[in-house]
């Protein structure tokens, strides 16, 4: 029997892992990094064991550090999580050497399915189907499109499509490349490029005693960067025939490598509906809660249960019940590249108090999201009889959420999910590449003008109630009086705000009459005013405004920011002394910057400049880049490396690198400048641009 657990992760896995522990009475032990200290799922462990060091690799990659931290913790067992060294088998073998119990699949089984090419090849023996792999030397016109793939690792690293025959050569170097750097091994594969596939997959469940469970589908075809965004369970739109053939494809593949615990199989279905073998995570999945919701299974028991030589509960799987959709919240900005945010998480507050609704996240209001790790802040997951209604519940929870920080992708996921092609189920890998541009398009115009006009009437309240209640998490109780203000009654009071992340500027007037009540320059009626909530009658409604506000790093006192002083990256953008004020309606939510606007770094650089987008490691400069050196538009200069993402910093414009500031190891700010590049036709840079691509030290497939 298990007693006590060491996770070797961190963040939400770490922490819902912890959650099935201490419902079954087992101790839990954390490992983490310097920039860890003091994170969710150190605070919720049992005990905690330092790994000296901040990157990955000097701390959750090392397997022979996670296994000393386990026999110094008095551990037990060693559970991956997923990510890091959830599919090392190296790390397996030493768990099991160390005379600790490995929660996971045999180290067998894990080598055989490290390698895409060789997990192909045992599938094929077994009888799954598959793409027809493609010789790139002997590739012809009719074989187009491909699809370059590493050999040795996922989530998007090392994947190239190659649409036209001159492309193949470049694209198998740039792909090998990506892959050796990625995992140490540079073998790339090519198969056809299915368009508009859908991706399912089918999990897995294995005791040592013979049993198998397959436990239904997941689509998980809504992907940016080859990642996955929205999950559900069951797939929508499968006969019984072909769930039946996907079941049957998945317990052949874990039978064909002797596999125990939970796993996936990924297939790739096509537009005619026939599906081929992707490959098999030899892990727990990232979108296991949706499974668990519609099998009423708690995976993770079910793995230590396996682990400690049980055999599954019955032979045959419980019947599912009911339709499970997963979001994933993001810190990032699908409008601009998906490019990662960091900065302090001010709020993260999701209903929970409504059946079906399940939130698994490493964060808390108060935390910081750092530039080492993936971007992930949570997953929210509805459960409901029918999928229309899992979709509802799930777009209505994260539409009235609050996330006070980081721009983040909850305003796509709504988005996504209320889209007619989502909601009729026309699912494909292409969803984001056919509907991104409408889907990140800024809020309407109307609506942030009256987040304005609260945040303003807030703000005002606020000054009337004197210093005591200006807090910065906004709890302000009072009713305001406006008619004790010393301006001048009739003369309008007028606040402009930037709305974010988009920049557009918005103004909010208003009067006060004799009697002090305000007066919307725009019409409104105000029923209500305090620092923290704003009710306006427009027309016939009536409408709440939950206002927050944050003020800068330096506060109205001369006091510094905690956030801000230990973590140069919570300054989110912001200059001293700015104000940042959260809009939270029932509709929507507001992100505001109280103005004058600051200056931009961009615009206090010389012409031609080339800044960082945000913090991180200048990972490569270009071969041969130097001052003087010629370069052409979109070229890739400079690799940044920040929460697992490349960043490729490209010439906008042909012409001259004039000056170069970057270097491997270099650590950036924002707005840090990192090179010049002239113009040769204007004599100045145009617009700068980035190129993003993962660094997979954590994949999350």
């Amino acid at each position: 029997m298990i007693s006590t657990l060491l996770v070797a992760n961190r963040g939400e896995i770490a922490c819902r892992i912890f959650r099935t522990c201490r419902a079954l009475g087992i101790a839990t032990v954390a490992v983490y990094s310097d920039a860890d200290a003091d994170a969710l799922h150190v605070r919720e462990a049992d005990t905690a064991v330092r790994l000296p060091g901040a990157a990955p690799s000097a701390t959750y990659l090392r397997g022979d550090l996670v296994v000393r931290a386990a026999l110094a913790a008095g551990a037990d067992a060693v559970h991956p999580g997923y990510g890091f060294l959830s599919e090392n088998a190296g790390f397996a073998r030493a768990v099991r050497d160390a005379g600790l119990v490995w929660v996971g699949p045999p180290a067998e089984a894990v080598e055989s399915m490290a390698s895409k090419t060789r997990a192909k090849e045992l599938m094929a023996a077994a009888g799954v189907p598959l793409l027809a792999p493609v010789d790139p030397e002997h590739a012809t016109a009719a074989d187009l499109p491909l699809l370059l793939k590493a050999a040795a690792g996922g989530g998007g690293r090392g994947m190239r499509v190659v649409r036209e025959l001159d492309e193949l050569p470049g694209g198998l170097k740039a792909a090998a490349a990506e892959a050796a750097s990625a995992f140490g091994d540079g073998e790339v594969f090519a198969e056809p490029y299915v368009e508009r596939g859908r991706h399912v997959e089918v999990q897995i469940m294995a005791d040592e005693h013979g049993g198998v469970w397959a436990l239904g589908t997941r689509d998980c075809s809504l992907q940016r960067r080859h990642q996955k965004v929205i999950e559900e369970a069951p797939a929508p739109g499968l006969d019984d025939a072909l769930r039946t053939r996907l079941h049957e494809a998945a317990v052949a593949a874990a039978r064909a490598v002797g596999y125990r615990g939970a796993g996936t199989v990924e297939f790739l279905l096509a537009p005619d509906g026939r599906p081929y073998f992707l490959e098999m995570n030899t892990r727990l999945q990232v979108e296991h809660p949706v499974t668990e919701a519609v099998f009423g299974l708690d995976l993770v028991a079910l793995q230590l249960r396996v682990a400690e030589g049980e055999p599954l509960p019955a032979p045959e799987p419980p019947k599912p019940r009911g339709h499970a959709v997963e979001a994933r919240l993001y810190a990032e900005d699908p409008a601009r590249d998906w490019q990662p945010q960091t900065g302090a998480l001010r709020a993260l507050d999701v209903p929970q108090d409504i059946p079906g609704l399940r939130l698994d996240t490493g964060y808390t209001g108060g935390d910081t999201i750092g530039v080492r790790y993936d971007p992930m802040l949570a997953k929210v997951v509805a459960h409901a009889p029918t999928r229309d209604g899992a979709v509802r519940l799930l777009a209505h929870a994260l539409e009235r959420a609050r996330v006070h920080g980081p721009v983040t992708n909850r305003d796509l996921l709504v988005r996504s999910l209320r889209h007619p092609d989502f909601r009729a189920a026309r699912l494909d890998t292409g969803f984001y590449d056919r509907h991104l541009t409408a889907l990140t398009a800024p809020p309407d115009e109307t609506e942030l003008r009256l987040a304005a006009l609260a945040a303003a009437l807030a703000d005002a309240a606020s000054r009337q109630q004197g210093p005591g209640h200006r807090h910065p998490y906004g709890t302000g109780s009072l009713p305001a009086r406006f008619g004790a203000w010393r301006n001048n009654p009739s003369q309008p009071q007028v606040k402009r705000y930037r709305a974010e992340p988009d920049g557009s500027v918005h103004e909010a007037a208003y009067r006060t009459t004799r009697t002090g009540s305000p007066v919307p320059e725009t019409g409104e009626r105000v029923v209500a005013v305090r620092p923290d909530r704003v009710t306006l009658e427009i027309g016939p409604v009536t409408r709440h405004f939950a206002v927050t506000t944050y003020p800068g790093p330096t506060h109205r006192d001369g006091r510094e920011d905690r956030d801000d002083r230990k973590f140069p990256e919570a300054r989110n953008g912001r200059e001293d002394g700015e104000t940042r004020v959260y809009v939270d309606t029932a509709t929507g939510s507001y992100t505001l910057t109280a103005l004058p606007r600051f200056t931009d770094p961009a615009d206090r650089a010389e012409p031609g400049s080339l800044l960082a987008p945000m913090p991180g490691t200048v990972v490569r400069v270009a071969d041969g880049l130097a001052p003087g050196a010629p370069v052409e538009a979109g070229q890739p200069l400079i690799w940044l490396e920040a929460m697992k993402m490349e960043h490729r910093i490209l010439a906008p414009a042909s012409g001259t690198l004039t000056a170069l500031h970057a270097a491997p190891g270099l650590q950036v700010e924002v707005g840090t400048l990192l090179a010049v590049v002239r113009d040769a036709a204007r004599g100045a840079q145009t617009a700068q641009d980035t190129d993003v691509h993962d660094v997979q030290e954590e994949p999350q497939r």
